[in-house]
């Protein structure tokens, strides 16, 4: 299994663990599957009202798509799977809140977890940054989801900067990413509080407030995520090109955080 999921039946609150520490908790294709197949049981489980997820260990999230993982694609230029579309806990129909807790990095397909919880905590130590154009690759789903939290320039600096730049968690917080900044390692206490805090009230109304919220952002979520097929397809260089380029890893040197 590469999720952990610990249910605090007196909280009502599920706490929901990437565990792929050695692989900085990068998603491969189980991960995926498990992560879309939780979140559809927790529309019927009515002991948790709320869930945290984190990852595993200090160092890292999530680095989203596990890089070594072949994603089969359809014969057609107009079909393209992406199996990070289907991780989210909106994408899979569950209106329950869901908080992330950020310890280390957070980058990439991360972003398509943390568009669709409901608020972010993150310790002082977690950085943010999007590698795709650093290796080639167009950031759509990515941007789209960052565009609904953060000012229109953040989310263009740090999708064009690509692996040159990463976001402190302090800036995270200054810009709306982030709504709460902890102590190393005190991310997943601090989400953990406010979920049981929220777990606590009526659930439907709970629920109800998520799905009116998430409406506020949603028509112009989906228009934008319409295009992003196209944009992948035209803009991204050929696998075999941007494994050379993640292969060398020296863009940019030493990442610069702000």
């Amino acid at each position: 299994m590469a999720l952990r999921i610990e249910r605090e039946a007196a909280a009502g609150v599920a706490l929901v663990t990437l565990d792929r520490p050695a692989k900085l908790n990068a998603i491969d294709l189980e991960t995926a599957s498990e992560l879309a197949s939780l979140w559809r049981e927790l529309r019927y489980d009515e002991s948790v009202r709320a869930a945290v997820l984190t990852g595993a260990g200090t160092r890292s999230f999530c680095t989203g798509i596990d890089r070594g993982v072949e994603v089969p694609q359809p014969p057609s230029p107009y079909a393209v799977d992406d199996p990070l579309l289907r991780i989210g806990p909106k994408a899979n129909d569950l209106w329950k809140p869901v908080i992330a807790a950020v310890e280390g990095m957070a980058c990439g397909g991360a972003f398509y977890l943390l568009g669709e919880a409901e608020f972010v905590v993150a310790s002082r130590e977690a950085t943010f940054f999007d590698p795709h154009t650093t290796y080639g690759m167009v950031s759509a789903y990515e941007a789209i989801a960052m565009a609904q939290r953060m000012p229109y320039g953040e989310v263009a600096r740090m999708s064009l900067m690509g692996t040159a730049e990463r976001v402190s968690a302090e800036r995270a917080y200054a810009v709306g990413l982030v709504s709460e900044v902890t102590e190393p390692g005190g991310a997943v206490a601090a989400a953990l509080r406010s979920a049981a805090v929220i777990a606590g009230y009526p659930t439907d109304a709970v629920q109800g407030t998520v799905r009116a919220v998430w409406s506020a952002k949603e028509a112009a979520r989906t228009q934008a995520m319409a295009q992003a097929p196209a944009l992948i397809a035209l803009g991204n260089l050929p696998a075999g090109r941007q494994a050379e380029l993640f292969g060398a890893r020296g863009w940019g040197g030493e990442p610069r955080v702000r």
